[in-house]
């Protein structure tokens, strides 16, 4: 008669959860910080490939990791916007809730499947003057493990996020020009442990959240524009 094959609950946790950050430090760094005028994220990303999108109006996303994973999750983000926008109105469609559904999938997919998602992942809302109680930024990172992190300023996901989280800390200050935000993330990405020490403007993506746009907050930054706000 044959036993089933035992493994200890805790060591099976543990052991997906290194899997899963061996995976998430093998990608680049991401920066998200906020600006004068709304919340920009660069990343180092000499590919086609893009690991910065927008979600619905006022809101963006940005993803580490494993590519396939990451994007699957940004597409279902973009469903599920489009969804709660057409069920109530677009205002309603809020960061936080986004961010609470990328916690229950991540979360019930660690629980239950041998392999986690190799990801992490930001949320980030530009605030709206116009959109009563929702007037300043919010910014959610969620863990591979469905864990919510409520961040004030700036988000560091990537492989070098502790070394980049304190050069963040003691450089960053409220009321950052987009100029000058695009140049500290520039900054802190070169520092990265992984990264390129002597990252070239043109290997930057950036977006950016503009409270100060009609419509749709959302704008992807050309290399051109880059290069010129770098000087």
């Amino acid at each position: 008669m044959s036993f089933p094959f035992y493994v200890n609950p805790e060591q099976m946790t543990q052991d997906k959860a290194e899997f899963a950050r061996k995976g998430i430090a093998r990608g680049k760094s991401i920066v998200t910080l906020e600006y004068d005028q709304g919340i920009v994220m660069v990343a180092e990303n000499p590919t086609r490939l893009h690991k910065l999108g927008e979600v619905y109006d006022r809101i963006c996303f940005a993803g580490v990791g494993k590519f396939s994973e990451f994007d699957r999750l940004r597409k279902m983000g973009v469903q599920w916007a489009d969804v709660e926008g057409y069920r109530f109105s677009r205002d309603d469609v809020r960061g936080k809730a986004l961010a609470n559904v990328y916690s229950q999938v991540l979360g019930e997919e660690f629980s239950r499947s041998m392999k986690p998602f190799e990801v992490e992942i930001v949320v980030a809302e530009v605030g709206d003057p116009e959109v009563f109680g929702h007037e300043s930024n919010s910014l959610f990172k969620i863990g591979f493990d469905g864990t919510v992190q409520d961040h004030d300023g700036f988000c560091v996901i990537g492989g070098s996020e502790g070394s980049l989280q304190s050069h963040m800390e003691s450089n960053h200050r409220a009321g950052l020009s987009l100029a000058e935000a695009l140049a500290l993330g520039w900054d802190a990405l070169q520092r990265a442990e992984n990264g390129t020490p002597d990252l070239p403007a043109a290997s930057l993506e950036v977006c950016t959240l503009d409270r100060t746009q009609n419509g749709r907050k959302f704008k992807r930054l050309s290399r051109e524009v880059v290069g010129q706000l770098l000087g």
